[in-house]
């Protein structure tokens, strides 16, 4: 079984499947219009000089997460295809 962490654990340049997200409905809701649902691969693409927030590569778009709002976003690390400049998605 693979090992389940949260979004907030995830290093610049690594890649993570959504398993689950967890939270205050409010929150959970923002997180799944921004394309935070199971099965959606995220890719931490760089963080901020601070450390929060980072920014995230989902569905096509860079998002900026904060540390306390990624601690609800739970899935396993995955290796995916990489090309160009975010890889291939």
């Amino acid at each position: 079984m693979a090992d389940i962490f949260t979004l907030d654990r995830l290093g610049v340049g690594s890649s993570m499947r959504v398993s689950d997200v967890l939270g205050r409905d409010d929150m959970r809701r923002r997180l799944e219009d921004l394309g935070v649902v199971a099965g959606t691969r995220i890719t931490c693409l760089m963080r901020s000089p601070l450390g929060d927030p980072c920014a995230y590569l989902i569905r096509g778009a860079v998002i900026a997460i904060r540390r306390e709002d990624a601690r609800y976003i739970r899935g396993e690390r995955c290796e995916c295809e990489r090309g160009g400049r975010y890889g291939t998605y």
